[in-house]
């Protein structure tokens, strides 16, 4: 098959790393892929063509963008478009080029605009368009039929997949490496270190955590671990991650937070860390969950969206309400005095992510959804 990916960034976040994901694995499997995408630095294109895409393509996002996009349009057998800026874009553009009749559109969340009634009729105008639907959630399969008029009944679930092979192997590195890998934030070998790997956008509410984590630090007590919070992320379209740092500095944090800033060592930093933990204010499924999980790491998360199809409480984590900071300073606490539990939760989650979020099953789900109407005649272009 002769497939575009049609993606509003290429820069470090759940929906791209899946794009990444699926790219690598429909390569793999003979079939020729393009990546188009409309705005942001490009941070992942060298990875998307490690990853055996033959072009990828900045398109951008103004009046020339269609015209810039109809050639890579025109050539492919499936366009499968993913967030709501290229959705639109493909739709249209697929539509104008005639290829319409393999158009497939991916949703990774359940975007806050779709709410404005609106917007959500645009959108259920221009989601008819897409032979299918798919999305990564049974939540985000519901909000797409509410709010962006999608029905059920054309939507597909797949949920994310992914290679456990490199957080596994981080989650068995040696005693001096991991202190090595801590050492580089000043943290200690008996410290509790939370990390979290996120966008600083005002969905993944750093505000909340930062709070939160300040009060849980205020009251530990003399027998207690030192608690350490790492931010791995950046804000690459605003000032995210500046007003994070204020605000730790406001709440003097000190050097019991430290801002890593974009990292390629993702799963080592994984390793390192004891939790992952993330304070989103929805969430479409979360695929630094499964990252995680993999590496045997308890998740301490909100219970929004999706997420607990992902982290099941209890389980393979603590789910906490979403902006209430008393809760998650009560959980961290929890975690942080119990190594038992902390043991137990990652342990499940490792288990959880091998027997339901399979990287093959993902890949071949998704190529079966564009057979399932014909396109490309299931053979490599």
């Amino acid at each position: 098959m002769r497939i575009l990916h049609v993606i509003t960034t290429l820069d470090v976040g759940g929906a791209e790393m899946h794009v990444l994901a699926q790219t690598r694995g429909q390569a793999a499997r003979g079939h020729q892929v393009r990546i188009a995408y409309l705005k942001g630095a490009g941070t992942l294109a060298p990875d998307f063509l490690e990853a055996g895409a033959e072009s990828v393509v900045p398109v951008g996002s103004g009046p020339l963008a269609p015209a810039r996009l109809f050639p890579h349009l025109r050539w492919a057998e499936i366009v499968h478009t993913h967030l709501l800026k290229a959705d639109m874009l493909g739709a249209l553009g697929a539509l104008v080029a005639g290829r319409r009749g393999g158009l497939i559109a991916s949703k990774h969340n359940d975007e806050a605009a779709l709410r404005r009634p609106w917007f959500g009729r645009i959108h259920g105008w221009l989601g008819a368009l897409p032979r299918r639907t798919i999305v990564l959630s049974d939540h985000v399969g519901r909000f797409i039929a509410e709010h962006g008029r999608v029905p059920l009944a054309r939507q597909t679930r797949i949920y994310y997949g992914l290679d456990p092979a490199p957080f596994e192997s981080a989650s068995r590195m040696s005693p001096s490496e991991r202190s090595a890998a801590r050492a580089e934030f000043g943290f200690g070998d008996r410290d509790v270190v939370f990390l979290c790997v996120a966008r600083f956008a005002a969905q993944k509410a750093h505000d909340v955590l930062l709070a939160g984590f300040e009060r849980a630090r205020a009251r530990r007590l003399p027998q207690d671990p030192t608690l350490r919070l790492l931010l791995v992320g950046d804000d690459p379209f605003g000032d995210g991650r500046a007003r994070a740092e204020a605000l730790a500095a406001k709440l003097s944090l000190g050097g019991d937070v430290h801002f890593a800033g974009v990292r390629r060592d993702v799963p080592r930093l994984v390793g390192a860390a004891d939790v992952f933990v993330m304070t989103s204010l929805w969430e479409g499924l979360g695929l630094v969950f499964l990252e995680s999980m993999a590496a045997s790491r308890p998740i301490l998360a909100t219970a929004v969206s999706a997420v607990p199809e992902v982290v099941q409480d209890g389980e393979s984590g603590l789910l906490v309400p979403p902006r209430e900071t008393e809760p998650l300073a009560e959980a961290m606490l929890r975690l942080a005095r119990d190594p038992g539990l902390r043991e137990r939760l990652g342990r499940t989650g490792h288990q959880r992510v091998i027997e339901r979020f399979a990287l093959a099953r993902m890949i071949e789900e998704t190529l079966a959804v564009y057979r399932e109407y014909g396109l490309g005649r299931g053979r490599p272009g």
